[in-house]
């Protein structure tokens, strides 16, 4: 989907400082990854995430008008001390921990839901017909503000949280005389990209000419939407990611994932600072296969919502632990989305 078609939540760092003794050993990242997990499991902060997460699955809304969605956030916020700006892109919040320089550091979740209907029968099924979270950006949304409290309730760690969201939103039994074919086409790089695009208008143009026909291609048609670039992970912070997720779940229990064709508006972060694009495992192997995103059995396994809220906030505190080590306060000029 395009970039102007989905919502997001971003959560970021703004300057953390950390105490000193945090600072001078390896061992203090994987101190504060098991601080933050234990955190994340505690009753009353899993039933907080599992609470927020099955009031948005309840009231899902499209781009655009996630009006009671940025209303519930910024409720938390508020709770949590956390200012922020809004609007912002209609429906958009933006909270700020820290003293606002760099480095800086973010991490997003969609907000928006999908145009269908929940077929999971269960108490909090969508009331919304016609209308679902079906790609699990209700427990997105719900890590992420776990994310926030974690880091917030833990400034003697950290004196720390950017919250933000960007968004995006004939007759059957006569013979027409001109026709409209739309899709989607993807690569896994810009020059694929760029190469498939040129050759897509060259075919379709000539072979409308050898009919003699007419045709125009616009790659702009639905809503004029900017072209959505491949999700590239950088390197650098690979090795980061795969750090703080072997602390946290094991290094067995961390895998590298094959390309897919999926299209992901993450990449225009990624376009502008180094990004990370991951996968959080959600399967209960209790419940057999279970329905895939997008889908409208689509159900999320709440368990999983402390070790994305702990990983998330472990992700970010770690990166800048680790820059604090490595650099001085006049070097940092780092700006890093994860």
């Amino acid at each position: 989907m395009g970039f102007f078609n989905r919502v997001f939540l971003i959560l970021a760092l703004l300057s953390v400082e950390l105490t000193p003794s945090s600072a001078d050993s390896s061992s203090s990242s994987r101190e504060i990854t098991s601080i933050f997990l234990n955190h994340a499991k505690k009753k009353e902060v899993f039933d907080w995430m599992v609470g927020i997460r099955r009031k948005i699955h309840e009231n899902p809304e499209l781009g655009y008008e996630e009006f009671e969605t940025s209303k519930l956030v910024r409720a938390e916020l508020d709770k949590m001390g956390i200012p922020y700006k809004y609007p912002i892109a209609v429906t958009g919040v933006v909270g700020f921990v820290g003293s606002g320089e760099p480095p800086f550091v973010a991490i997003r979740a969609d907000m928006d839901a999908l145009s269908m209907q929940e077929m999971v029968e269960w108490e909090h099924k969508s009331k919304i017909p016609g209308k679902m979270h079906a790609c699990g950006h209700d427990g997105h949304v719900a890590m992420l503000l776990g994310a926030a409290k974690i880091l917030q309730e833990h400034r003697e760690l950290l004196q720390v949280v950017t919250v933000a969201k960007f968004k995006g939103g004939g007759a059957f039994n006569v013979i027409p005389d001109s026709v409209t074919i739309g899709g989607t086409f993807r690569a896994f790089s810009k020059e694929s990209f760029m190469q498939l695009k040129q050759r897509i208008e060259e075919v379709i143009t000539r072979q409308a000419t050898v009919q003699r026909c007419n045709a125009t291609v616009d790659f702009h048609a639905a809503g004029k939407e900017p072209f959505t670039p491949p999700t590239i992970n950088d390197k650098g912070l690979h090795g980061h990611f795969q750090s703080v997720a072997a602390n946290l779940f094991g290094s067995d229990n961390v895998k590298d994932m094959q390309p897919v064709m999926g299209s992901e508006d993450f990449s225009f972060y990624q376009e502008m600072i180094p990004g990370y694009f991951f996968f959080l495992g959600t399967k209960d192997e209790t419940s057999g296969k279970p329905a895939s995103v997008h889908s409208p059995y689509f159900k999320i396994n709440e368990d999983a919502l402390p070790y994305g809220a702990a990983l998330d906030a472990s992700l970010a505190a770690g990166y800048l632990l680790e820059l604090q080590t490595r650099s001085t306060p006049s070097s940092r000029k780092h700006h890093d989305e994860l």
